[in-house]
């Protein structure tokens, strides 16, 4: 297990390096890799921890045994709920947690070194510009960019509008962020495109970008890159349902 001594960030730049990196991890768990994370959360083992590295890695282990710990400790027992729960909301909780962690070892750091009024405000304000775990794991954070307008330049307008015709080719499985919409929908059109710009990767949460490649799952809806799900342009044209890797995985649990 990471010893947080071995790590110390010391700038607020530097903290919210260390938070990006360890919430990409907690992100990948679950999400693209769900199935590993739900198999090591045995409800016969002991309490068990979810883990966040600054290196975009996970670990589900034992919590540290000294008192007190070099960081603040992740909630403990997660596994113990995993089959008292609906999968869907055990994930939730577990990821309502892991945001509660990432803000208390962010703000560890800040006491730490020293952060003054300026520096935890500008933290603060830096991470809560990304969507919390919570709200990518839920979906939730896609339901609120509809809320939002977005403005988009003649460059991306155009980028999109293409994507639209080769969303046409191929049954709008992938390409960027256009879905194709039937007769009923053609009303929404231009009020989805606006949206597009604010669409988030269901993998790593981050926003689109024109120049990148994504993929929609046909089972839950969710965009992702196309590199943080390992699909390629060539090997998407032939696809005909593209499922994510939590849907694949996803089999009926009691």
């Amino acid at each position: 297990m990471e010893s947080g001594g071995a790590y110390n960030p010391r700038t607020v730049e530097e903290v919210f390096r260390d938070f990006r990196g360890r919430r990409a991890g907690m992100i990948k768990a679950l999400t693209t890799d769900v199935e590993e994370f739900f198999q090591q959360c045995d409800p016969e083992k002991e309490n068990l921890c979810l883990y966040g590295f600054p290196g975009e890695q996970w670990e589900v282990n034992l919590p540290a045994e000294e008192v007190p710990p070099e960081l603040p400790e992740p909630a403990l027992g997660i596994n113990f709920a995993r089959d008292g729960m609906q999968e869907k909301d055990w994930l939730s909780l577990v990821a309502v947690h892991s945001d509660a962690w990432l803000l208390s070892v962010a703000f560890y750091f800040g006491a730490r070194f020293g952060f003054d009024k300026a520096d935890r405000k500008k933290l603060f304000n830096m991470i809560n510009d990304l969507p919390t775990i919570f709200e990518v794991v839920t979906g939730t954070a896609k339901k609120q960019t509809k809320e939002k307008s977005a403005v988009s330049n003649n460059s991306s307008s155009k980028s999109k509008s293409n994507s639209v015709k080769r969303g046409s080719e191929s049954q709008g499985k992938y390409s960027k962020p256009t879905r194709l919409k039937d007769e009923d929908d053609e009303g929404l059109e231009e009020e989805e495109e606006d949206e597009h710009g604010e669409t988030l990767c269901g993998a790593c949460g981050e926003n689109y970008a024109s120049d990148e490649f994504w993929i929609c799952c046909d089972i839950c809806e969710k965009w992702f890159h196309g590199k943080c799900v390992k699909i390629t342009p060539a090997r998407a044209e032939h696809i005909k349902q593209y499922k994510c890797p939590s849907c694949s995985n996803k089999r009926a649990r009691t």
